[in-house]
C-alpha cells in the first residue's frame, strides 16, 4: 500500500532522491566504492560539496551577492548559540522574536552571550499567532525570527524592515515560498524538513557581517572558519550532503522554488478548507497565520478519535498525530508531499463525518 507520510521530520523526500541515494551507498559515481565509504577530500565528493553550496545560493536568487552556503553540522539547535557567538557584541544586544518552541530554544541560547530582547511573544496564547505590531531597537546587533512553526502550525507572512541584521531559522519552511531572500543577513535550516535528511544543517550568510562583533570565537563555532574552509572545516555529514544536492537538483528540475509554491499554496488551500467546512473538525492557529507546511487542527469531540485514527491508518497515513504540546493532529506538507495525500486525507476526514 502507498504511504502518505505527514511526518513533521525526518519527514517525506522524493522517491528518486531515495533512489539515487541508495545507489550511491552501493556504488557512488561507479566508484566501486559506496558514498559511506569514500573522503570527503576525493574529487567526487569535493564535486557534491561544491555544487550544494552553489545551488543553494542559485535556488534562493542569492548567487553572486555577497553570500556563502555552509553545510554544518548540530542542526538548527547549534546554530542557536552560533549566532550571537558570531554577531552579538561583547555587552550588546540582540531582539527576538518569540513564536513558538524552537524561537524559545533560540532566546535561551542567546541569553548566555548578553541582553535578549523579546519584541514580541505569543506564549500565553500557546503560540497559536504569530506576534505583531513590535518594534525592533535600532541599536540592537540584531534581530532572529522563526519563519515557520512546525509544533503550532503558523508561519510569518511578511517581515519586519529595519536596519539591523536579521537572522532567521528557516527550517520548516525554506525552499518552500518565494521571498526576498535578501533582506536576509543569515539563514538557517535543518536539512530534515524540506531538504534532505537528518544529519546537516544549511547556513546561508552575508558575509560582510561576521568579524563585526569583537568576540574570541572558538573555532567550530567560528562562521568565517567554516567559509574559509569551504564548509569543510571538519569531516562533513558526506551522506546527507549529497542527499540534500539531489533534493536541490529535484527541486530545479521541477521549476524551482516558484513552481513549488504554487503546488504548496494548493495543497494547504485544499486541507484548510476541509478543516473549515467540516462540521467534527477545528484548526489550532488563527486563521491569518496558518502555515503553508504544517496543519494543526482537532476533532471537536475527542470521542471520535479511535475511529478517525482507524480510518487514516487503514488509507495509509502515516505521521498525523500532533505535537503534544497542542494535542489533535498536525499534516505536514513539505515539499516532495504529493497533492494526491492531501485529497487522500482530505476524503478520510469526510468518511468520518459521513460514518458519525
Amino acid at each position: 500500500m502507498k504511504k502518505h507520510n505527514y511526518s513533521a521530520g525526518p519527514c517525506i523526500l522524493p522517491q528518486e532522491v531515495f533512489e539515487k541515494s541508495a545507489q550511491a551507498v552501493l556504488n557512488f559515481n561507479n566508484s566501486g566504492l559506496s558514498l559511506l565509504e569514500i573522503s570527503h577530500r576525493s574529487k567526487d565528493f569535493v564535486a557534491v560539496m561544491d555544487e550544494a553550496r552553489a545551488l543553494a545560493l542559485e535556488l534562493l536568487g542569492l548567487e553572486g551577492k555577497g553570500y556563502q552556503a555552509l553545510f554544518l553540522h548540530g542542526g538548527a539547535s547549534l546554530e542557536f548559540l552560533m549566532v550571537p557567538y558570531n554577531l552579538m557584541k561583547e555587552n550588546g544586544k540582540a531582539a527576538y522574536l518569540d513564536s513558538g518552541t524552537w524561537a524559545s530554544a533560540a532566546i535561551k541560547e542567546a541569553k548566555f552571550f548578553g541582553t535578549t530582547e523579546i519584541v514580541g511573544t505569543s506564549k500565553e496564547e500557546n503560540y497559536n499567532h504569530i506576534p505583531q505590531n513590535y518594534s525592533i531597537p535600532a541599536d540592537a546587533d540584531y534581530f532572529h525570527c522563526t519563519s515557520n512553526n512546525t509544533i503550532f502550525g503558523t508561519q510569518m507572512k511578511s517581515f519586519p524592515e529595519t536596519n539591523v541584521p536579521v537572522v532567521c531559522d528557516m527550517s520548516s519552511d525554506i525552499f518552500s515560498r518565494q521571498l526576498d531572500f535578501s533582506k536576509f543577513d543569515i539563514i538557517y535550516a535543518g536539512a530534515q524538513k524540506n531538504m534532505g535528511p537528518a544529519g546537516t544543517t544549511l547556513v546561508i550568510i552575508k558575509e560582510s557581517i561576521l568579524g563585526q562583533n569583537g568576540r574570541t570565537i572558538p573555532s567550530m563555532l567560528d562562521y568565517s572558519k567554516h567559509i574559509k574552509g569551504e564548509s569543510m572545516y571538519n569531516t562533513p555529514a558526506v551522506f546527507p550532503v549529497y542527499a540534500s544536492l539531489l533534493t536541490l537538483q529535484w527541486l530545479k528540475k521541477n521549476g524551482g522554488i516558484a513552481a513549488v509554491e504554487k503546488v504548496n499554496n494548493a495543497k494547504a488551500a485544499l486541507l484548510y478548507a476541509e478543516i473549515d467546512r467540516n462540521p467534527l473538525f477545528k484548526g489550532t492557529a488563527n486563521v491569518a497565520d496558518r502555515s503553508t507546511m504544517n496543519a494543526c487542527f482537532l476533532l471537536e469531540n475527542e470521542a471520535h478519535a479511535p475511529i478517525f485514527d482507524a480510518l487514516w491508518k487503514e488509507a495509509g497515513i502515516v505521521g498525523l498525530p500532533g505535537h503534544r504540546s497542542v494535542g489533535g493532529y498536525r499534516a505536514s506538507m513539505y515539499n516532495a508531499l504529493p497533492l494526491e495525500s492531501v485529497q487522500v486525507l482530505v476524503n478520510v476526514m469526510q468518511v468520518l463525518e459521513n460514518t458519525i
